[in-house]
Formats: C-alpha cells, structure tokens, sequence
C-alpha cells in the first residue's frame, strides 16, 4: 500500500492547482494537487509539509486532514490548507509545469484533472 500526502491551498473560494509534468508516470499532463509519497517513518502531515515547501515553496500553518481516499493499492491524505507562510506560491523542481488558483467550478470543467474525484471534495471544503 503506498500513502500519497496531498496539500490543498485554498484561498478566497479557490484553490491551487499545478500541472504534473509529462516525464511523471501517474497523470502526466494533468492538474492535481501539490502533494506526493508518504516517507517510511514519516506520518501523512509530515510528508505534505514536506511537500509543500519541496514543490511550491510554501509551509502551511493552519491545516487539517479533510480527507483520505483510497484507490486501488493507494492512499490519499487530503488536507485542507488556509494559512500559510513563504508569500505566492512558486514552482520549484521539475515535477510541475504550470499552477493556478481555480474555483470550485473551474476545477470541475477541466478535461484533463488527475483525480476527478478531487472535485466533489473541493465542493464540500469550508475554510
């Protein structure tokens, strides 16, 4: 079983999107959300601070798990993220080629979301 740790940022009835890029082996080209692998040893929290500040340089602040969805040998922690330090989000590394902050709606007209699912969770997430 593999736990992914996922951050969602959400600010002002949006929340932050990034394009995995082409070279990944899960979802390539599509929008997700920031996250990636659980650590051995490490907790789900952990790993999503980790993350956050690997990816897009931010350290959440105020956040909880809203969530955890399992698909088929993996696990997805799902935390809400509303306060954060480190200003704008900037990507960082090669795992992503794109971000935006979308609304609820616009995340649920795009055609290419790695995890169509994440949108019916984006609809019952309150700050």
């Amino acid at each position: 079983m593999t736990d992914i740790a996922c951050a969602i940022f959400w600010r002002e009835g949006r929340v932050l999107l990034v394009r995995r890029a082409g070279h990944k082996e899960r979802f390539p080209d599509c929008w997700d959300l920031v996250g990636g692998h659980v650590e051995p040893g490490e907790s789900a929290e952990a790993a999503m601070l980790r993350e956050a500040k690997e990816e897009i340089g931010l350290t959440p602040l105020r956040f909880r798990k809203v969530a955890e969805h399992p698909e088929q040998d993996t696990v997805f922690h799902l935390f809400l993220v509303s306060e954060w330090q480190g200003g704008e989000p900037v990507l960082l590394g090669d795992e992503h080629t794109a971000m935006q902050w979308v609304t609820r709606d616009e995340a649920a007209s795009l055609d290419d979301m790695g995890h169509p699912q994440w949108c019916a969770i984006f609809g019952e997430l309150q700050e």
